[in-house]
């Protein structure tokens, strides 16, 4: 029985136009293959999945805080009286993230 490919994992192989080569020990390369067999997922397909994931996870830790009382307060007022709409804000506004595109 085989799964149909989804829209998005067609349009990510329709535009493969880079290249990645990879020296890793037999041992991970093993592990690799176990996985994605496992997944039943050709070592690509994991090795791209995974990658991808990790890079997303990676990117949004960036963006991710924490704050005392203090400054949760403050962040909130920011919240409440945001700034007009100058070209700084609305070019960053229009960038689409890193993972989007």
């Amino acid at each position: 029985m085989s799964i149909a490919p989804t829209r998005e994992a067609e349009s990510a192989r329709a535009r493969r136009d880079a290249t990645i080569n990879l020296r890793l020990p037999a041992k991970v390369r093993n592990l690799i293959d176990t996985a994605a067999a496992a997944t039943g997922k050709t070592r690509t397909e994991f090795v791209i999945e995974s990658a991808t994931q990790q890079a997303v996870d990676v990117l949004l830790d960036q963006r991710l805080f924490e704050l005392g009382d203090k400054q949760w307060g403050a962040f909130n007022r920011a919240l409440d009286n945001p700034p007009l709409p100058n070209d700084r804000l609305k070019k960053l506004m229009a960038k689409k993230a890193p993972w989007g595109e």
